[in-house]
């Protein structure tokens, strides 16, 4: 039984769903894999179920009536990977912009010491490739005001290559996480943040997706940056 699952939501990834999971499983670490589909209209769970009589015990799928956020996708997995006896506990993007060849590093982070492995962009100058100025500008902006709102020492606060260990995600309330979009990404660090957990980023190279659309929107963009404040006035009047 491994100790490690990688958590992987998908909606309409039928394009990438294949090549991403054999991607893991290529690894020489022992990784097991749960994909959180959302009822994709293109059937991308009916691939992933096709390739559970492959990988047995390896490959789960877990299957949502409808298109609910990436934010409650993860929770959902969270959950899941909670009730069985993971110990490290990672999310990462369907579509290869997180290089799955990056898994092992994220890894042997936690097993060395770091409470969280977060795959980063920023923490070696901007590691980006086939991504528009305009959106690298917004990006690293966003991660720049983060840390001048929330005093994180995270470079990459928006980031969603990640590897947690167990404890982290029993001591957040998962529950009561609040958004969905980019400022869950940022929510999750920030509380643990808060908790004192060991964040260490390791430097990745992040490639823009090169079949299927992207899910970003102008409204995932506006929840991270008025969701921010929100969290650090709350942050305030707790303990």
């Amino acid at each position: 039984m491994s100790d490690v699952i990688v958590i992987i939501p998908t909606y309409n990834e039928i394009e990438n769903a294949e090549s991403i999971i054999r991607a893991v499983f290529s690894q020489k670490r022992d990784f097991h894999v749960l994909i959180v589909d959302d009822n994709s209209p293109d059937k991308t769970g009916e691939i992933v179920k096709g390739l559970q009589q492959e990988f047995k015990n390896q490959l789960f799928i877990l299957e949502r009536k409808e298109k609910s956020g990436l934010g409650t996708a993860y929770i959902s997995g969270f959950e899941w990977a909670l009730e069985k006896s993971y110990q490290y506990i990672f999310e990462m993007d369907a579509d290869f912009s997180h290089n799955p060849d990056d898994l092992p590093r994220l890894y042997n982070a936690c097993v060395a010491g770091a409470d969280i492995a977060v795959g980063s962009r920023y923490v070696k100058g901007i590691t980006v490739v086939n991504w528009p100025l305009s959106r690298i500008l917004l990006s690293y902006g966003a991660s720049r005001y983060v840390r001048l709102i929330t005093r994180m020492k995270v470079k990459d606060s928006t980031a969603g290559f990640i590897c947690y260990k167990r404890v982290v995600l029993e001591a957040i309330n998962l529950k009561k996480i609040k958004f969905v979009g980019y400022a869950f990404q940022i929510e999750m660090k920030f509380k643990a943040y808060k908790k004192g957990f060991k964040i260490e980023e390791i430097p990745v190279i992040f490639k823009d997706r090169t079949k299927g659309k992207s899910k970003m929107s102008g409204g995932i963009i506006t929840e991270a940056i008025f969701g921010v404040i929100s969290l650090k006035i709350k942050s305030l009047f707790s303990k």
